[in-house]
C-alpha cells in the first residue's frame, strides 16, 4: 500500500469513528444530592444518612450520589428547611414539627404521647402506604414545594436532668431545654417547666453552664453526645416516639430520572424499617451502658409518675393546637 493510500485509510477510519461517537446514546446525566441533617456521629440518624447514600449511589450505579453534611453543618432546624424549600439544601431529615412553619398541621406526626410504640409511630408516617401520610405529603409539595419521601426511627424520647424528676411538679420553675420548635414550647410547658429553646450543636453548653437543668432526647443522642457528662438522671417517660420524615425539594426530585425516583424511595423506605430494629435493640443495651457511665435511670416502679405527664402534657397540647383533633384521632385509631 501507497504512502498516500495509507493517508486516505487513516482519514477514512478516524472519520467512521468519529461518525459513530455522534450516533452514540449520551451518558446518563448524574445528579447529586445535598442531605444535610442535625446528627452526630453515633446517633441513628447519623447511621440513617451515610447507609441511605451509600445504597442509592450504588443501586443507581452512580447516576444519583448524595452528599451528606451532618453536624448542622448546613444550620439549625430552621436553616435546614429552609435550605430545602428554596432547593439550596436539596434532602434534610429533622423533626415534623419543623416543617409546621410550612404547613402547621404537619407537627401533629411529632405530637406527645399519642403513638402506642415505634411500629405504630413508623406505620403512621410512612409516606408510601399511610392514607393519612400520603395526604400531607401532596399538600406539602403544593404548598412549600417540599416532597416527604421517607422516616427513621431515633427511638422513645426520655427526659434527662442534672436532678432526679418524678412528676411535673418537680420541674416547677425550672428551665428546661426544648426543639426550638413551638410543639416543644408546649411540651415543656405541659411538663411543668419552663420553656428554653436551645439548637442541638449548643445543648452541651447551655446544661454545662446551667442555662437549662434539663433536655429530652432518645438515648441513641443521649450517649452520642456525651450528654452522661453533665446530666445525672434519666427519667424513662417515653413521652414522643421520635421519627424524623426525610424531605426533598420537588424541583429536586423531578430532576431525578423515574426509575432512580423508585430506587431513591425504595432505599429510604428499606434504611428506614432497618432504624426501627435498630432504635429498638439499641435502647435496651443503652440503659446499661448508661448506668456505667453513672447516669440513674427513674421508671414507674421506682415512682415515676408517667400518667401525669401525660395528662399534664396532653392538656397543654389540645390547648395550644386546638385543630390537631382529627389527626391524632386518625393516627390513634390505625392498627
Amino acid at each position: 500500500m501507497t504512502t498516500i493510500n495509507k493517508r486516505q485509510t487513516l482519514k477514512s477510519m478516524v472519520a467512521a469513528l468519529a461518525l459513530a461517537a455522534g450516533f452514540a446514546a449520551p451518558a446518563a446525566a448524574q445528579v447529586t444530592l445535598r442531605y444535610a441533617h442535625v446528627g452526630s456521629e453515633g446517633d441513628i440518624q447519623y447511621w440513617y444518612a451515610e447507609e441511605f447514600a451509600k445504597r442509592v449511589q450504588a443501586r443507581t450505579e452512580g447516576r444519583v450520589k448524595v452528599q451528606v453534611f451532618p453536624n448542622s453543618q448546613l444550620g439549625g432546624a430552621q436553616e435546614t428547611v429552609d435550605g430545602v424549600r428554596s432547593g439550596a439544601i436539596s434532602l434534610a431529615h429533622h423533626e415534623f414539627a419543623s416543617l409546621s412553619r410550612l404547613m402547621p398541621e404537619m407537627a401533629a406526626f411529632a405530637a406527645p404521647f399519642i403513638y402506642r410504640d415505634g411500629t405504630h409511630a413508623m406505620m403512621a408516617t410512612d409516606p408510601a402506604n399511610s392514607e393519612i401520610m400520603k395526604e400531607m405529603s401532596e399538600k406539602l409539595v403544593k404548598q412549600a414545594n417540599i416532597r416527604i419521601v421517607g422516616r427513621l426511627y431515633r427511638g422513645a424520647r426520655q427526659m434527662t436532668a442534672k436532678m432526679a424528676v418524678y412528676s411535673p411538679a418537680d420541674l416547677k420553675d425550672k428551665r428546661f431545654r426544648g426543639v426550638p420548635l413551638q410543639l416543644w414550647t408546649t411540651m415543656i410547658k405541659g411538663m411543668g417547666a419552663v420553656p428554653t429553646p436551645v439548637e442541638v450543636a449548643e445543648l452541651p453548653t447551655a446544661l454545662m453552664t446551667g442555662m437549662v437543668i434539663g433536655q429530652e432526647n432518645p438515648l441513641t443522642m443521649i450517649n452520642a453526645n456525651k450528654l452522661y457528662e453533665v446530666q445525672s438522671h434519666v427519667m424513662l417517660t417515653g413521652h414522643m416516639q421520635n421519627v424524623l420524615p426525610v424531605f426533598i425539594n420537588e424541583r429536586s426530585w423531578q430532576s431525578i430520572p423515574e426509575k432512580d425516583r423508585a430506587v431513591v424511595a425504595a432505599v429510604a423506605a428499606e434504611v428506614g424499617e432497618e432504624t426501627l430494629k435498630l432504635g429498638l435493640e439499641a435502647e435496651v443495651k443503652l440503659i446499661d451502658e448508661l448506668k456505667k457511665k453513672g447516669m440513674t435511670f427513674i421508671t414507674e416502679k421506682d415512682g415515676l409518675k408517667v400518667d401525669e405527664f401525660r395528662k399534664s402534657v396532653s392538656a397543654q397540647v389540645n390547648t395550644d393546637f386546638p385543630t390537631w383533633a382529627p389527626i391524632i384521632a386518625r393516627i390513634s385509631a390505625m392498627k
